[in-house]
């Protein structure tokens, strides 16, 4: 488990240097990222080891557990449009959206991008769970019941590809 978290912390300060810029206006932010991302990793390696749960993958930071595969064409650019089941929790488990009876679709352009990198994992008729990071999901900004810098926590069933 140990390896994963050094990998995931690897990745992430790879992608995290790669954006940023050399301004001295840009430093204090980059600094805060960093911070951010720190506190992530730490928080997702804590979560995952605590829950059991394995996550076998790592994509830019992003951890997932491919629960089924499904089967077709895999999701590939923004435009596809994704109809999903779904629950999104905060890492102490709270639920702060799911879907009900019906599923939702989305264009796949329009969700935080946790979504856009870990939906395309899978395919019609698999299932997923994202942990993703802050950064991922929607930064530093408050949503309705989703805290700031919130770690969030995803089961995602795709019903269907368009």
């Amino acid at each position: 488990m140990k390896k994963y978290f050094f990998l995931f912390a690897l990745l992430g300060t790879v992608v995290l240097s790669a954006c940023l810029k050399n301004d001295d206006s840009q430093l204090d932010d980059d600094k805060k990222i960093r911070e951010q991302f720190t506190k992530d990793s730490i928080l997702m390696s804590n979560f995952i080891v605590a829950e059991g749960i394995d996550t076998s993958g790592v994509r830019g930071g992003l951890l997932y557990e491919i629960i089924t595969p499904g089967t077709g064409n895999h999701v590939y650019n923004a435009n596809s449009q994704v109809t999903v089941k779904y629950e999104g929790r905060l890492l102490n488990g709270t639920v702060f959206d799911k879907t009900t009876n019906d599923a939702v679709t989305f264009r796949l352009g329009q969700l935080v991008s946790g979504w856009q990198i870990g939906i395309p994992l899978i395919q019609k008729g698999g299932k997923i769970r994202l942990i993703v990071p802050s950064y991922y999901g929607y930064g530093t900004a408050t949503q309705a019941k989703i805290p700031a810098n919130s770690v969030l926590d995803f089961d995602i069933e795709l019903i269907d590809v368009k």
